[in-house]
């Protein structure tokens, strides 16, 4: 037997999230809340599970393949479990131009995945701008950002991780 996708705790959290977000919207129009409601899953689960944007689906009365298609398009949320730091590289034009594919490199290097792979403490992903072009080069790591990057600061921001 599989086991349950929330813990009661979890399922709480979720209970009073997911009725909150619905709230906001008319009762026809529950849709509508499916950014939030995958933001509320992934908070508490860490990513987005099938069961659990199944559920979500039918919270928002629409098909699972419908929430699926909008949790694959944002490149926010997880389909795969991430490792506990999720690092997003910034490699579009000005960050380049500051060395944004050496500094890739170096951590590709530093934590031993390449782009796009990831292990229990880390994943690694190559992005499209993350709005910091005139503090080039810069990254996220969850959701904190750090600009004006070098390799010494890489060293310490990676340090502070450990």
């Amino acid at each position: 037997m599989a086991e349950p996708l929330f813990t009661s705790e979890e399922q709480k959290k979720f209970d009073a999230g997911i009725a909150e977000i619905i709230s906001h919207y008319p009762p026809d129009r529950k849709s509508a809340g499916m950014l939030p409601a995958l933001r509320l899953l992934q908070e508490i689960k860490g990513w987005l599970p099938p069961d659990g944007l199944r559920l979500v689906a039918k919270h928002l009365e629409v098909t699972p393949e419908r929430a699926m298609e909008v949790a694959s398009f944002y490149v926010m949320y997880h389909l795969k479990k991430p490792g506990k730091y999720v690092i997003d590289v910034c490699t579009n034009l000005s960050c380049s131009l500051w060395g944004a594919e050496k500094m890739l490199a170096y951590l590709e290097e530093k934590l031993g995945l390449k782009a796009g792979e990831a292990n229990e403490k880390f994943t690694l992903r190559e992005t499209e701008c993350l709005a910091s072009c005139g503090t080039a080069p810069c990254l996220q790591i969850n959701e904190d950002h750090h600009e004006s990057l070098t390799q010494a600061k890489l060293d310490a921001i990676l340090a502070r991780l450990s």
